[in-house]
């Protein structure tokens, strides 16, 4: 019962997740009005569904093995999971109803660490902080590194991109300067195929987690058909996305032009998908928005609306403690419901 309820709140955490930040993958494309929303959401639909299928495990390893359920009960262990994804959820679509970026990582993470104290204690959730003194990442630690640390690396390598290319830009006639119009669909590519490797593998490591906790696995595996699941679900999100997000990212941090598009697009997909090789979970929304802060900030500091930005980062400060407390409260209740 417990697990069938729990891949069926995976496959609507992973619907919220790609609803969610769809918008984000296609806003600097259709604000630079280069590509028509229908072209743009087809080719995110077609790379997201990918990247699950290509990219690896490495994150999903991450998220299923930093709270130990080996040793719990079965009940104790599910409802850790379920309380988890209910606060992603649940968080995905409170910030989605005001059109505020928010991160599904985050929200899914702290959720699971606030749902883990709560039943299990924090001695079961592994802090990593014996690996980081022999200078190793694992466990809470990578997590947390990986959030904390993407989104200023989006900053800087937007930054650093965006001087690169005013200084190519510089070189090229003005003919030569359409074959960026052509660049856009393989950045928006990439971007979209680093979204799906990413994002999607944090549904495989709950499955993987709920899967563990029935005992189906005597350790922790994402078998083909969880990976299938997971893709096509966060695929059908980012089918119907969360437009209104779109203004938010799109056109109210920075006026967005071709070569702003491309250079927010490239430094994103760089920044994800490098943490997705190295396990470490990242906020697509985060990432794409910071990029395009230091893209803006490379040409036109004065022109990036710094109070929209402020109010985007007062919405990640609020995203951890409410998911964690949310993720406490959704384990009370589960606990005394089931």
């Amino acid at each position: 019962m417990m697990l069938v309820l729990g891949i069926g709140l995976v496959i609507v955490y992973d619907f919220t997740n790609g609803f969610h930040d769809a918008a984000d993958m296609v806003a600097t494309a259709i604000a630079s009005r280069t590509m028509s929303a229908g072209r743009a959401i087809f080719i995110v639909c077609l790379f997201t569904f990918l990247g699950p299928l290509l990219g690896g495990l490495a994150v999903a390893n991450t998220i299923g093995e930093f709270v130990d359920i080996s040793d719990t009960s079965s009940h104790l262990a599910q409802s850790v999971v379920l309380a988890a994804i209910l606060a992603a959820i649940s968080y995905n679509l409170i910030t989605w109803k005001f059109g505020l970026p928010s991160s599904s990582s985050n929200s899914l993470t702290s959720g699971l660490v606030g749902a883990a104290i709560f039943a299990l204690g924090s001695k079961y959730i592994n802090w990593g902080f014996s690996a980081l003194g022999n200078g190793q990442l694992e466990g809470f630690t990578k997590i947390l590194i990986g959030l904390a640390f993407s989104p200023l690396a989006g900053f800087i390598v937007g930054f650093l991109m965006m001087k690169l290319f005013l200084s190519i830009l510089k070189r090229f006639s003005s003919k030569s300067k359409k074959l960026f119009l052509f660049t856009q669909y393989i950045t928006v590519s990439w971007l979209a195929f680093s979204h799906g490797t990413n994002d999607s593998q944090k549904g495989m490591g709950v499955i993987g987690m709920l899967l563990l906790a029935n005992n189906m696995y005597s350790e922790f595996t994402v078998p083909l058909w969880v990976i299938l699941l997971c893709a096509s679900s966060i695929t059908l999100g980012t089918l119907f996305g969360g437009w209104s997000i779109i203004k938010t990212v799109g056109f109210d941090i920075y006026k967005v032009k071709l070569i702003h598009s491309i250079t927010d697009q490239i430094s994103a997909a760089t920044v994800i998908l490098g943490s997705s090789l190295i396990g470490a979970p990242t906020s697509t929304t985060q990432v794409v928005t910071t990029s395009l802060m230091g893209v803006g900030a490379a040409e036109r500091p004065k022109h990036v609306r710094w109070m929209v930005a402020g109010s985007i980062l007062k919405g990640w400060l609020l995203n951890i403690p409410i998911s964690f407390l949310l993720g406490l409260l959704y384990c009370f209740l589960i606990t005394r419901i089931f």
